[in-house]
């Protein structure tokens, strides 16, 4: 059986902002950044801390028999917790309170206070804990988008899915392994909207999806401490070894009114992206007035056309300024 290709994600020691600006953002790539401040949380946010700071404010969690949660299919539920009761169930393996079985898995991605509006900002959904946790200066404030909490069961799995925004994915507590698939690679994943259909990414059906094995893997396992640069676009999948607890902080590294305006999640495509796809759907339907060769012929053209007019040849500082990627701007300020 042929095996796809795995490459390690580079890790970086004493990274500063302007070291970041100047020798990681530019490339386009993940990487793993150790050492940086993220405060007081490392040592601070225990099972007992987290439920005791974070108290009983409900939050809406995803929960499912299996470890391997898949977003096409809905193999999970939602239910509503006391956030000091989910903590503590999300630490154990088997739980004497449950809502599908003893063994079943927990997972949290914190909401804004309006679900439909609002992003997720740690600050005002749980201040007294946003107290312990740095957020790393290496965007401008007026960049910032959300900043997420993510908690989950020791062996739970999320789906392969991509953002359209940069981020920083920090972890706390716990070790989490997070795969990740370049967006050049996008035509190899089987793609419904912004998620792969290739749940098993460790055992795939290649009966089913013959060309996953054409994708690069790019892995790497996070310990406490460390935080992964994500840039958009780039596809990830996470796997909890422990239980964890992290926070994700996503900025807008495109003009403003590149964002669809009601996305409170952040992972809808840039709206001129929206209007290309669209666009194109319209391009398909006027194929199909003509004769089943000739839809094959044209449709060969706009291929071509396309590949002209958008392929990037590589991930290089130069190709990525060449297809007009913004980089933040370097003067040395704080995000709050």
């Amino acid at each position: 059986m042929e095996l796809q290709e795995k490459l390690h994600v580079p890790a970086f020691t004493g990274v500063d902002r302007d070291v970041f600006l100047r020798d990681i953002y530019p490339q386009r790539r993940p990487a793993v950044l150790r050492g940086v401040c993220l405060g007081s949380c490392l040592d601070r946010w225990t099972v007992e801390y987290l439920g005791q700071k974070g108290g009983d404010r409900e939050v809406k969690i995803h929960v499912s028999t299996v470890p391997q949660m898949d977003f096409l299919h809905k193999n999970f539920v939602y239910k509503t917790l006391p956030f000091n009761e989910f903590v503590r169930r999300a630490s154990e393996t088997k739980h004497s309170d449950f809502f599908l079985c003893e063994d079943e898995s927990y997972y949290l991605r914190s909401l804004g206070e309006d679900v439909r509006k609002e992003p997720a900002d740690l600050n005002k959904q749980f201040p007294d804990l946003a107290e312990d946790f740095q957020v790393p200066n290496f965007f401008n404030p007026d960049q910032f988008f959300s900043s997420v909490f993510r908690i989950s069961s020791c062996g739970l799995q999320l789906w392969t899915h991509y953002d359209v925004m940069d981020n920083l994915l920090a972890q706390v507590t716990g070790m989490k392994r997070v795969v990740l698939y370049s967006p050049q690679d996008a035509l190899h994943l089987y793609l419904s909207g912004d998620k792969s259909e290739v749940l098993d990414i460790d055992a795939p059906d290649l009966k089913q999806f013959p060309d996953f094995v054409k994708a690069k893997r790019y892995e790497c396992v996070l310990e406490p401490g460390d935080l992964l640069f994500i840039p958009a676009l780039w596809f990830h999948n996470t796997l909890a070894l422990q239980f964890g607890v992290g926070v994700n902080v996503f900025w807008r590294h495109l003009p403003t009114d590149s964002y669809d305006k009601k996305d409170p999640y952040g992972n809808k495509d840039p709206v001129a992206a929206t209007r290309a796809l669209q666009a194109l759907e319209r391009a398909l339907h006027t194929l199909d007035e003509l004769p089943a060769d000739y839809r094959d012929f044209y449709g060969r053209r706009m291929i071509q056309r396309i590949q002209k007019r958008t392929y990037c040849d590589g991930l290089s500082r130069t190709h990525t300024q060449d297809c007009n990627t913004t980089l933040p701007s370097s003067p040395s300020t704080k995000p709050g």
